[in-house]
């Protein structure tokens, strides 16, 4: 018999490791034990009854048959009641005789005891499939070689009585036990199929749930959003990602729903329906626009599922990519592969760009016309620009060469914090609009303070630029945190950033607006990191003149002074809550 090739899914060849004996199912062997004792408690009525309505009707009056049968009842109703399912051994031990040995002692006598009127010889098939089924083929064997001696006694025993009829019973027992070893070996076969199919579709069973369990893990964390729709537009699963790029309450709330629910998918829908229509693949790029809601362009892809013999329904698989997170990507990989050149052309742009800027102060202060003055601060305010821009470049490749942290010197923070805080507001007029909450002790760290300083400066203008103009729309908090670390936070109450623009939050040239550089929030992560610090954001709630506001939170966690962690089981990489 040649072997078929087998199919493997990823986590098949490995559930089971070839040489380890799979286990059993203890719930379908004792569902066939139970079968198999029930079934001798319903011979073992039902031979009872036979024999009583014999001796009732007067047929027989020896009471033998009924009393055997009665023992045959009593025994068997006992095991079925009393007894646990347990495997037969492999030999023939008290389990084989509680079980197999009183079936084959009982239809024995009764064969024995009844003469010729009846053949109880078929009954013996009955412990020699339970030998079978229950236990391994040397202990079926064994049942089927005592029926054919017990059998063969009873042939001696009957040809002693008639010796006219000798080769006619020995050739009756002959041939009914080789019909007993036979079925004892095909019945052990065919239960060993069944078990090895069941073992099979048990691990097949395994492993395809394995394998839905991880393709269901890998789809709901990608980044790429998955649709699957039917022909009648009804989306049947949808990942998280697809969802937050749909937008709107129906796709974030109901486990199905109309892609012609909201005109805002109508993109989606034409895709969709061309797919159908022309039944190959489709690729475009849709805008999905809600009411109230800015515009998401979005890269879609379809694939459709193929029927079998039109069995079932063709769905489309539609696969949705952000384009704004394509586009960062994109324009992260090429920045930073120009980086060094970057640095190069900025540090040749710094002289030329001073230049400038000295040049354009000297003719500002012989100019009196004010259309002139006009034209020489439009020169001071872009040169001031390039001259942050070169500076940011330049700080990237400062940042990675930076000494380890814990070199610098101790910092008081509430001092640095409250310097820091009163220049900027000099310099932004935002008096109104700074709150700064202070820790009434004195807080030290291990950190530099122009680090500091351009860290939170830095943290400052993006609060600025979404921030409210109403009063405390920006708040600044130094002190201890939850978790018992020093900690500087920044909060505003500008609006929730979107999803894909908060995973690049301290990516290098990532940035919402077009006229950053993208960089500042890079080079805060890697200076507190420097300095064995961490940044985070959260979306925290404040108190901000007796109402409760949700905000924008940036959370600075210093790294704890060596005196102040020797006690604690605290480790630096600790997890930081937002601020209280």
């Amino acid at each position: 018999m040649s072997r078929q090739p087998e199919t493997h899914s990823w986590f098949g060849p490995s559930l089971l490791e070839p040489g380890i004996e799979p286990v059993d199912n203890p719930q379908e062997f004792e569902r066939l034990w139970r079968g198999f004792m029930t079934a001798r408690v319903t011979l073992g009525l039902v031979l009872l009854l036979l024999q009583s309505t014999i001796y009732a009707l007067g047929t027989s009056k020896d009471t033998t048959l009924i009393l055997i049968c009665t023992g045959y009842f009593a025994a068997t109703l006992t095991m079925r009641l009393m007894a646990r399912p347990r495997p037969l051994g492999k030999t023939l031990d008290a389990q084989w005789v509680a079980t197999i040995g009183v079936d084959i002692l009982a239809f024995a006598a009764l064969q024995a005891a009844q003469g010729n009127s009846i053949n109880y010889a078929p009954l013996f098939v009955l412990p020699i499939l339970m030998a079978s089924v229950l236990g391994s083929l040397l202990l079926a064997m064994g049942a089927a070689a005592s029926v054919t001696l017990l059998l063969f006694a009873h042939a001696m025993w009957l040809s002693l009585q008639v010796p006219a009829d000798t080769a006619a019973h020995f050739l009756q027992a002959a041939l009914t036990g080789a019909g007993c070893f036979v079925i004892s070996f095909l019945a052990n076969q065919i239960a060993t199929r069944l078990a090895n199919v069941e073992l099979r579709a048990q691990r097949s069973q395994l492993a395809a749930r394995v394998q839905r369990q991880v393709n269901e893990l890998v789809i709901e964390s990608l980044t790429d959003g998955i649709l699957v729709v039917d022909q009648r537009s009804m989306v049947r699963a949808a990942n998280p990602a697809a969802r937050t790029m749909l937008g709107g309450e129906r796709a974030l709330s109901g486990t199905s729903f109309e892609l012609v629910s909201l005109p805002g998918w109508r993109g989606l829908v034409d895709l969709m329906n061309l797919s159908f229509s022309e039944q190959a693949a489709q690729q475009a790029d849709v805008t999905i626009h809600h009411a109230g809601q800015g515009p998401r362009r979005v890269q879609v892809r379809t694939q459709l599922t193929a029927t079998q013999d039109g069995s079932h329904e063709s769905l489309c698989v539609m696969f949705l990519q952000d384009q704004r997170e394509m586009e960062a990507r994109v324009r992260t990989e090429k920045l930073a592969s120009m980086g060094r050149m970057s640095a190069a052309v900025a540090h040749e742009i710094r002289n030329p760009l001073a230049a400038i800027a000295q040049a354009n102060a000297l003719l500002d202060e012989d100019l009196s016309d004010p259309r002139h003055k006009q034209l020489t601060q439009m020169v001071q305010q872009n040169a001031k620009r390039l001259e942050k821009i070169v500076e940011e470049i330049l700080n990237i490749f400062r940042v990675q060469h930076r000494e380890n942290g814990i070199a610098a010197s101790a910092l008081a923070v509430n001092e640095a914090v409250a310097r820091i805080c009163r220049d900027w507001q000099g310099q932004t007029t935002s008096e109104h609009r700074l709150r700064v909450d202070l820790s009434p002790r004195p807080v030290e760290v291990r950190f530099d303070a122009e680090h500091l300083r351009r860290i939170l400066v830095n943290l400052l203008d993006n609060a600025s630029r979404y921030a409210t103009h109403q009063r405390d729309a920006i708040l600044v908090s130094a002190g201890t945190s939850p978790t018992g670390q020093s900690a500087l936070s920044v909060w505003s109450d500008g609006p929730p950033m979107d999803q894909s623009v908060q995973r690049h939050l301290f990516e290098p040239f990532f940035s919402s607006e077009s006229r950053s550089s993208g960089l500042g929030l890079y080079i805060c992560r890697e200076l507190c990191e420097g300095h064995g610090a961490s940044i985070a954001y959260y979306r925290t709630p404040r108190n901000v003149c007796g109402k409760v506001v949700e905000g924008n939170e940036f959370l600075v966690t210093f790294r704890p002074q060596r005196s102040t962690t020797r006690n604690s089981t605290a480790s630096d990489n600790t997890p930081v809550t937002p601020w209280p």
